[in-house]
């Protein structure tokens, strides 16, 4: 009987047909998935800016879509009804969808980092209240190392939702310093020592040009802001080592750096007091005076 099943048009044969076709389906689309991957990689390398995680992951996009497609196909030519099949998909993946609404958010989020590259590993950044170098990238969290060797782990979301300030997004950044003196120092002379040291510094770049102002009339001191330009990488050496050649550049030129001064004036009270009799006493004769008065009208 088995055989008989076997040798019938309706039976083993038709099933026989069935699975071969449906091995010959996914066999054809895989090697398609694997083909259309090749295809967007090499479309993605042409993007210099792309990094490698965004390529990677529109290739799986490719490759995994190619391949859901395939087995529907293939478990169609099997004579199954895969509509059922496609709705249950599509129910369990907007109960999961609706279940995972943060981690959906900080994948969307992932994405617009890949595509827009506001930073990339090895940068610099300040977001999401956390500074520190990033040390990898998912769609769904940024790893950022702080200074002080903390691993932090911020959720995509955060990131694209605040303000992202990528310190080393470029190559050459200016250093800002402001230093004081008092009203009585030499403003040119403090100018001049600040120029000299600025153009001796090796670090320093000539172009774009320091920039050495007075910049504020404060309360304690008159501000001169000293802005040179540098690579990125020797911004801190920089700003320590001008920061101290000022200081005794200063104190060899009799420039004083002012510490922030209050002017109290008192007013004695004693003063006041000893007027006081006075006035009283320059009173008493008018009265006395006034007193006699109506005694001899009377």
């Amino acid at each position: 009987m088995l055989i008989n099943w076997l040798k019938s048009p309706n039976g083993g044969i038709r099933w026989g047909i069935r699975l071969a076709s449906f091995l010959a389906v996914l066999i054809a689309f895989y090697i398609l998935a694997a083909v259309a991957g090749g295809i967007v990689r090499r479309a993605a390398q042409m993007n210099k800016k792309a990094s490698e995680l965004l390529r990677n992951f529109f290739v799986n996009i490719v490759k995994k879509t190619v391949i859901i497609v395939g087995w529907v196909v293939a478990l169609s030519s099997l004579g199954l009804n895969v509509a059922p099949l496609i709705a249950g998909i599509g129910a369990v993946g907007f109960i999961v969808g609706f279940a995972l609404q943060g981690t959906l958010n900080n994948f969307a989020a992932g994405i617009m980092i890949l595509l827009h590259r506001p930073y990339d590993v090895g940068d610099v950044v300040n977001t999401a209240g956390v500074s520190g170098v990033v040390e990898s990238m998912s769609l769904n969290t940024t790893t950022i190392k702080s200074f002080d060797n903390q691993i932090v782990v911020v959720p995509n979301g955060s990131i694209w939702g605040d303000v992202i300030t990528n310190v080393t997004g470029s190559d050459i950044r200016r250093v800002d310093m402001v230093f004081g003196i008092s009203y009585d120092s030499d403003i040119s002379k403090a100018q001049q020592i600040l120029l000299e040291l600025v153009k001796s510094h090796s670090l320093v770049l000539e172009s774009p040009e320091p920039n050495i102002q007075v910049h504020e009339l404060a309360d304690s001191s008159v501000n001169l802001i000293c802005r040179p330009w540098v690579k990125t990488g020797d911004y801190w050496a920089v700003y320590w080592n001008l920061m101290r050649c000022v200081k005794e550049e200063f104190d060899k030129a009799g420039i004083s750096i002012p510490f922030p001064q209050t002017d109290v004036h008192l007013y004695s009270e004693a003063k006041k007091n000893k007027n006081e009799p006075s006035e009283k006493n320059s009173q008493k004769p008018s009265d006395e005076q006034n007193s006699s008065g109506m005694e001899e009208e009377q």
